[in-house]
């Protein structure tokens, strides 16, 4: 130790003597973004040793841009003391964040100035720290001939100069190791926060040459001069340090390693050398073990074994059988030696050979709480006086004075130590008889200052006060609560104080509205000029106009027109295709077709009447023949109705319409035309023409209505004969405008004739719908009488 350190001490004073006369002036940055160089050339003072050079750049987002450029620039002022060039100093540089960037190989450039060039051009990748996964690429691919490494026979030093500013996101201690152990020589230079533990887990020994930590980016200069007497290579080592290799000595750049000559290895020591591994190479035979010796192997035994005679196999020894062993009970043979044992119900003793008999409360395992006691199968646990043992057997309890029930304690009762005492709940008191309770009246004393009424409490008495009144702060007094002095009573025209609350009022000809805040006229029809040409309906704060059975409202909202198909009676069913391939956007515009051919019908309660199932994988109802009576209620319907989104079984809707839609069960009337509407955008996955046959063969007419995918066969097998009359495609929803004129001409078209109101079923529907029109001009009479007594009464009040 003491010529290392005398070596040591001798390259640091020769160093620091060259240092001194040839040092190059190291290279500064300068600005933030600018990496620059001296112009006038230096004249390399370093001693021509070849190198394999590496640079590892930590370029995390910890970082800052102008301490990225420092690093340029400390990696161009240590180019400064390489000779650069294919038989001199190879450079290599590979910068890494989460992932390896490498900038360029050893084999890339051949001269100084394009290292220094590409080393200006590097850019900043600002991502995470992975520096065990950088060694990794270093070992395996930057010092491979591939990528520009000498061959290992030549004996050029492999170095790797790592330069990091933070923790590492991934293990580094086991791949730099195995870095190490290959051949390279790793510089470790910490900048900042760096932990010196993980830069001594890189670094190669001795760590104080080759591992270094500076406190910020600007001081990172200050290791030029360092590495300069490091990577100059004016000494060699080996000739000035006690190496103590046991075969060779390998100087590098401040340090050394040692090598073993051919037929051997190096031991983990990194000194010593052994024989390579005879075992691994020969059919040595052994049962056990085969151990190297230097110039040949010899078989051995697991502990416990001997060696037999063919010095091969391997026989157990029984230690027992040498009749020494002493045990008082039982002898059982281990490797290696024998341990006594003792019969069951004995425990063996600390002379590890007699026994005694097992104390089961020995071990501190009984968990007894106060007492315990050993017996012949167990340790029983016990209590002390006055406690009891609790039901787990190991726990006491103290005895409960008061859990026979013959305390006679009116509310509350105490145990302790030795009676059971009574006790009062709060706001109560004990009476001298020990037992009872009486409450504790804190009005009584009559001091209370209540203005109004008082109410005794558990604490104390509390003033209060008469309804429509409240406690003023002194907690005494009373004031009358005036419920809309807070302006938060929201009433339209007037409002008055009660005792609960605030009410609002209206003023002369309005009347509250149910929200019981606004106001509205007692009837605007009667004091506007509405123009309707029929009726006039109050509304909340307005009027609608409203037309006669037969008629429906013209687009002015005012007048009345008959409908386009107003003398054509039918029950009429849509079947709607709900499915996924529609889209929730196309299934809105179906819903404005079905609400376009609805505009066209007279829908009243003697006139049509319209029902709508939707289908996808499954049939679902969504209003009945009998539901509705007026187009604006089918239209709402219609507009409410929510899309399915699923499979297409057009042939179970049409099953569904047959067998459900037109019964008189869901409104289906007798002697009325039944019409259907089937509308699909696509192949259907069941049968349709078996419930399409029957639906038409019972008298329903069906119209077919394809978009876009439709199969044209699947439409010929649902709708009625003729097909031109009944058959209906368009290629996309945008030309379903077409298909809705079309369908509403052959309606009114194909509308019932008047040619059979002669027969018997005809004549009593007539007279029925006749009997149903006189009977609401009778109701709209009633009412507009009424609503002339209410004007005539409100002109006498005026």
């Amino acid at each position: 130790m003491r010529s290392l350190a005398f070596g040591l001490f001798c390259l640091l004073c020769c160093n620091a003597v060259r240092l001194d006369r040839r040092r190059p002036r190291p290279i500064a940055a300068r600005g933030r973004n600018e990496t620059t160089v001296q112009t006038k050339a230096v004249e390399n003072p370093c001693k021509a040793v070849p190198l394999d050079f590496v640079f590892v750049i930590d370029s995390s987002r910890s970082i800052r841009p102008h301490d990225y450029e420092k690093v340029k620039t400390f990696i161009i002022n240590l180019l400064q003391f390489l000779k650069i060039g294919p038989d001199d100093t190879r450079v290599g540089l590979l910068q890494y964040g989460s992932e390896i960037h490498p900038e360029f190989s050893l084999n890339t450039y051949t001269t100084k100035a394009e290292v220094e060039q590409a080393v200006r051009n590097m850019k900043h990748l600002a991502t995470g720290t992975m520096t065990g996964l950088a060694i990794q690429y270093t070992m395996e691919t930057s010092f491979t001939e591939e990528d520009g490494a000498r061959p290992a026979n030549l004996q050029i030093p492999r170095i790797a100069m790592i330069v990091t500013d933070g923790r590492p996101q991934d293990t580094v201690e086991e791949i730099a190791a195995q870095a190490r152990q290959a051949g390279i020589q790793i510089f470790a230079i910490g900048v900042g926060r760096v932990d010196m533990d993980t830069l001594k887990t890189i670094g190669s020994e001795p760590h104080s040459e080759h591992v270094h930590l500076v406190a910020n980016f600007s001081q990172i200069e200050t290791l030029i001069s360092v590495f300069q007497s490091k990577l100059c290579g004016a000494t060699e080592m080996c000739e000035v340090v006690d190496h103590q290799c046991q075969h060779i000595c390998v100087s590098s750049p401040a340090s050394y390693r040692c090598k073993c000559r051919k037929g051997f290895i190096l031991n983990p020591d990194g000194k010593t050398c052994k024989a390579e591994d005879m075992c691994a190479v020969v059919d040595h035979g052994c049962e056990h073990i085969c151990a190297n010796l230097p110039d040949s192997y010899e078989c051995r035994c697991r502990p416990g074994y001997q060696l037999n005679i063919d010095l091969k196999k391997c026989n157990l020894i029984d230690y027992c059988d040498l009749g020494n062993h002493g045990c008082e009970h039982n002898c059982v043979s281990v490797p290696e030696s024998y341990i006594c044992r003792c019969k069951k119900g004995y425990m063996l003793n600390l002379d590890g050979k007699t026994c005694s008999k097992i104390d089961h409360c020995a071990d501190g395992t009984h968990g007894c709480e106060q007492e315990f006691e050993n017996t012949d199968h167990s340790c029983v646990c016990k209590c002390r006086k006055g406690f009891t043992l609790r039901s787990d057997r190991k726990t006491c309890k103290k005895i409960d004075h008061c859990a026979d029930g013959t305390h006679g304690c009116e509310q509350e009762f105490m145990n302790t130590e030795d009676s059971c005492v009574c006790k009062c709940r709060k706001g109560f008191t004990l009476r001298p008889d020990g037992k009872t309770c009486k409450k504790i009246d804190h009005c009584a004393d009559g001091t209370h200052g209540c203005e109004q009424e008082f109410m005794n409490t558990e604490d104390s008495c509390v003033c209060k006060c008469r309804k429509g009144f409240t406690l003023r702060p002194d907690g005494k007094t009373c004031k009358r609560i005036d419920h809309c002095a807070d302006g938060k009573h929201g009433c339209e025209q007037e409002f008055m104080n009660t005792e609960d609350s605030c009410v609002c009022k209206c003023r002369d000809g309005f009347t509250l509205r149910p929200d019981g805040k606004t106001c509205q006229s007692v009837d605007v029809c009667q004091t506007v000029d509405h123009g309707c040409e029929h009726q006039c309906v109050s509304t909340n704060d307005s009027y609608i106009c409203r037309c006669f059975e037969g008629f429906m409202l013209a687009e002015d909202g005012k007048s009345c027109k008959k409908p386009e198909c107003g003398d054509g009676v039918m029950d009429l069913v849509f079947v709607i295709d709900g499915s996924k391939s529609l889209g929730p956007a196309n299934f809105e515009l179906v819903k404005q077709f079905v609400n376009g051919i609805v505009d066209s019908l007279d829908i009243s309660r003697t006139g049509t009447h319209v029902g709508l199932i939707q289908y996808s994988t499954k049939v679902r109802t969504e209003f009945t023949l009998g539901k509705y009576t007026t187009a604006e209620d089918v239209k709402q319907a219609v507009s409410r109705m929510q899309y399915m989104g699923r499979g297409s079984m057009t042939g179970s809707a049409i099953r569904h319409m047959f067998e459900f839609s037109f019964s008189a069960k869901e409104g289906a009337r007798l002697n009325i035309p039944r019409v259907s509407i089937v509308f699909t955008d696509g192949r259907s996955q069941d049968d349709v023409s078996e419930w399409a046959n029957k639906a038409k063969n019972s008298g329903v007419t069906i119209y077919a209505l394809g978009v876009g995918k439709a199969i044209e066969q699947e439409l010929r097998e649902i709708a009625s004969e003729p097909d031109e009359k009944h058959l209906y495609y368009a290629e996309d929803f945008e030309n379903m405008g077409e298909i809705t004129k079309k369908l509403k001409s052959r309606i009114c078209k194909d509308k019932p004739s008047d040619e059979n109101m002669c027969e018997c079923e005809n004549v009593i529907t007539f007279q029925n719908q006749v009997t149903e029109k006189l009977k609401t001009l009778v109701q709209n009479i009633e009412a507009m009488s009424k609503k002339l007594e209410i004007l005539e009464t409100q002109l006498v009040l005026k």
